[in-house]
């Protein structure tokens, strides 16, 4: 057919040079031309709309969705009543802190998102290079950890419903192998420099010798936020070194893995104990004493996580009358200076001021211009979860594993938020530095005024 036409073409080139001389001159047509027009016209033929693959790709989610929880509902009701709620909860400790990492993936690409919209350079700010993940890469990241996550979670409760508890056992001992594996692979994929750019900076936060950055910090102040994710993977890792996976011998008092074991409060309390250090380190480089100040807001949590571990290791009449009381003090302490700081420092109270008036729009104030109530619920939400985060820094409130989790994941959706304000509240100081600079350079000195004053006109 393409011959024809090129048959065709060349005949009518011909005739028009026969009838009209020079002047009617049809030029050549290249054969590979049509036909790699034709082939690309057959390929975009073929393909399918992005709509329509967005339309699958839901589809296929939503019945893996609905697939998954129809059989770990129908796995759990085979159980016994009285094994099915230790069971239940033994898989919560093993996947919960996947599942609120993979929730902070998702509102980390939110930040992200919303600091393309506007004018704060976070890669600037993180001093990232060009390779630096975007938010559509961090989505694609979170949406693999939801699909892979609740995958292995509804494996592990069919396989042990079902008898085979050695497979069961394997499920979570798999997927952290691989997520450990997929972080330390030194190959350049799997977002290599992303990768190792998380891992220096957590280097850098556990062992605070060098000059603190923005992003050491940072990203020091979001383990706080993550402490109890942090306490669950180390129970976790302790049943599986243990072999304890898929069995109830944790559940001992005297057990190494147990309620009761110490390294529950020292893995609690360390990523404060990262925080204090780093603000040592700044007062050390800058002495400035607000470093000190908020060292020593980060040394009020040790109270708090201590005097609650103390509750298995004394009699519970010294715990109701002299160690709770104490508990309750350091707790309402810890939550009202951390509040006080986030405002007042970390967010920076004059400016946030300024955003009630609306005279300076900057980030949040563009995106919600003129609507008070978003700052309203932001203090007022903040000073909530900064109060019931306590609940979780006590290992003594750690039963009602749902009611933990829900204020687990409520204080990461407070971290989020104060991740706008923050990261903001650094762009401002680093757009004001340059302009005091030059407003220093323009200000004449004490010599230069004393010679201008003896060079007037009498």
């Amino acid at each position: 057919m393409v011959f024809e036409v090129y048959q065709t073409l060349q005949f009518s080139g011909a005739s028009e040079v026969g009838n009209s001389g020079e002047e009617g001159f049809f030029p050549p047509v290249d054969l590979n031309e049509i036909k790699i027009d034709s082939s690309a016209m057959n390929t975009a033929a073929i393909l399918p709309s992005p709509v329509l693959l967005w339309r699958f790709k839901i589809f296929l989610f939503l019945f893996w969705g609905i697939t998954g929880c129809r059989v770990a509902w129908v796995s759990v009701m085979r159980m016994s009543a009285d094994l099915r709620d230790l069971f239940i909860y033994e898989a919560f400790l093993y996947y919960n802190p996947l599942l609120l990492i993979t929730f902070m993936v998702w509102l980390w690409g939110v930040n992200l998102w919303v600091f393309a919209q506007s004018s704060v350079n976070y890669a600037k700010i993180f001093d990232l290079d060009h390779t630096h993940l975007t938010h559509l890469e961090i989505w694609k990241c979170a949406t693999w950890m939801t699909i892979v996550v609740p995958t292995s979670m509804t494996a592990y409760i069919y396989l042990y419903s079902h008898g085979e508890v050695s497979l069961a056992a394997s499920q979570p001992v798999i997927l952290y192998a691989a997520v450990l594996m997929i972080l330390i692979f030194p190959f350049d994929i799997f977002h290599l420099s992303s990768r190792y750019y998380f891992i220096r900076t957590l280097w850098r936060i556990a062992l605070p010798l060098q000059a603190i950055t923005f992003s050491d910090f940072f990203l020091a102040d979001i383990l706080t936020s993550m402490s109890k994710v942090l306490s669950d993977l180390e129970r976790s890792v302790c049943r599986m070194v243990n072999k304890q996976v898929a069995t109830i011998a944790w559940f001992e008092a005297d057990s190494i893995c147990g309620s009761h074991a110490v390294a529950i409060p020292l893995v609690l309390v360390l990523p404060y104990l990262f925080r204090l250090f780093q603000c040592l380190r700044q007062y050390r480089d800058t002495k400035e004493k607000t470093c000190l100040f908020n060292a020593l807001k980060y040394s009020t949590a040790v109270p708090v996580i201590g005097l609650s571990a103390l509750k298995y290791h004394v009699f519970a009449e010294r715990w109701a009358s002299f160690y709770r009381p104490l508990w309750l003090l350091s707790s309402v302490v810890n939550s009202l200076y951390s509040f006080y700081w986030d405002i007042s420092r970390d967010w920076d109270l004059s400016v946030f001021s300024r955003i009630f008036k609306f005279k300076n729009p900057n980030l949040v104030s563009s995106v919600f211009y003129g609507r008070a109530w978003i700052f309203y619920w932001v203090i007022g939400s903040n000073l909530v979860l900064r109060c019931t985060w306590t609940y979780k820094l006590s290992a003594h409130l750690r039963h009602n594993y749902l009611t933990v989790f829900t204020i687990t994941a409520l204080e990461i959706l407070r971290r989020f938020q104060w991740v706008f304000f923050r990261v903001e509240n650094e762009w401002n100081k680093m757009n004001l530095k340059p302009s005091l600079q030059l407003a220093m350079e323009e200000i004449p000195s004490e010599e230069t005024r004393l010679r201008g004053a003896s060079n007037h006109d009498v």
